[in-house]
């Protein structure tokens, strides 16, 4: 029996990361909602730890950054005029950088996202956030549909656990790779450890 290939291997993509220096940096929901409360994943720090130092790199680099931050009702989840709704300090965005709110998983949803990535002139973009089978999946699958050659950081995301519909639980690590083999298939290039540069 062969190793199953994805389609983008049976198509012959380019599965090589981009610089950092030809993409634009898109985070997403990286929020202090994740850290606490009803929402709090499981271990979060790890991929904030990572997430950070993918945005030096990127800044070094000289590429276009993007915090995208899910905007939530006031006094609910995502309550941006609150603690819980900031980005965390340690992803804080520069003067310069764009901050985008968005109301619904994809961030390209409501929102001037594909305009704004339009006008960096570049087709590469590089997600990295929360939650990996939520907001980063269908971001990046919306990509697809919007011309953009996208890369996921593996390493930056991390999701939560789930109900698996039976009264059991599905484990974050379970729902993480899951959502990373699906988006391998066709919507993205899956890098990690240190593949960006």
């Amino acid at each position: 029996m062969t190793a199953p290939k994805t389609l983008l291997e049976l198509s012959g993509a380019d599965l090589n990361p981009p610089k950092l220096s030809e993409s634009c940096l898109v985070l997403i929901d990286i929020q202090n909602e994740y850290r606490a409360g009803p929402l709090a994943l499981p271990d979060p720090e790890p991929a904030i730890a990572v997430a950070a130092k993918l945005l030096a790199r990127a800044r070094k680099s000289g590429a276009a950054i993007f915090h995208i931050a899910h905007k939530g009702r006031a006094g609910s989840l995502f309550d941006r005029a609150a603690d819980r709704g900031a980005i965390v300090a340690e992803l804080a965005p520069l003067a310069g950088e764009f901050v985008i709110e968005k109301e619904l998983p994809n961030a390209f949803a409501g929102t001037d996202l594909q305009a704004q990535l339009a006008a960096s002139g570049r087709k590469n973009i590089v997600l990295a956030g929360f939650m990996t089978h939520m907001c980063v999946s269908s971001t990046a699958r919306a990509a697809l549909d919007l011309g953009f050659r996208t890369t996921i950081d593996a390493d930056s995301c991390a999701t939560r656990d789930l109900p698996d519909g039976r009264g059991g639980t599905l484990a974050a690590r379970t729902i993480h790779e899951v959502a990373l083999a699906e988006l391998s298939d066709r919507f993205a290039i899956i890098a990690r450890g240190d593949a960006l540069s």
